[in-house]
């Protein structure tokens, strides 16, 4: 339906923990990324995605949990820890851990400042990072809700990035910060879309 292409797959690691982190423009981010990489990804959703009613709400329960998501109450008081401690867990068990670092969806296709849980995630693990881009899910779900439509999806993964020089800064602010914003730079250039030095968060209450 997507006709995803792939680019630079080779620079994803075949073993081993691994941070997969790129931009978010709509709903299918998270269908397209699993189903163009070998290794199983894991990645954070919301509960609510897995714990609905009926017949409609079994099927995205099975489908969510059959691509690799991992149900958190990112609304809660503690939302944010428990988002980073699964994410821990998930690479100290050898696994692929896929992280939005603007933590929603862009509200208007350009790419917003990064948060800084991709960079505790590696300074705490050790794993590195694989910036990626999909490119085109825009086009074929506007605005991030009904169905999509049948277009042309690419993604691309960058090298690998390794931030072992920081060992043991995971509490430097500084540090997660400009950790954070290199990611966020090879994702721009992979992306190729306009970036805006705001939280996403921030522009969607504006």
């Amino acid at each position: 339906m997507f006709r995803p292409q792939v680019e630079g797959a080779e620079n994803i690691p075949g073993t081993g923990p691994v941070i997969l982190a790129g931009n978010h423009v709509t709903f299918i981010d998270s269908i397209v990324l699993p189903i163009v990489c070998d290794r199983q990804v894991s990645f954070i959703g919301k509960d609510e995605y897995v714990t609905g009613k009926g017949l409609k709400g079994r099927l995205m329960a099975w489908f969510f949990t059959g691509v690799g998501m991992i149900p958190v109450d990112r609304d809660g008081a503690n939302g944010g820890v428990a988002a980073l401690m699964t994410g821990r867990r998930v690479l100290e068990s050898g696994q692929m851990f896929g992280i939005y670092p603007e933590g929603t969806r862009s509200p208007d296709g350009r790419l917003y400042r990064g948060r800084t849980g991709v960079a505790r995630l590696t300074l705490m693990t050790g794993a590195p990072v694989v910036p990626f881009a999909v490119v085109g899910t825009d086009k074929l779900q506007p605005g991030g809700a009904g169905m999509p439509r049948p277009g042309k999806v690419t993604v691309r993964f960058g090298e690998p990035m390794e931030f072992s020089r920081y060992e043991g800064m995971d509490r430097d602010r500084y540090v997660l910060r400009a950790v954070t914003d290199s990611v966020m730079a090879e994702v721009m250039r992979l992306s190729g879309q306009e970036y805006v030095d705001m939280y996403a968060t921030k522009a969607k209450a504006a």
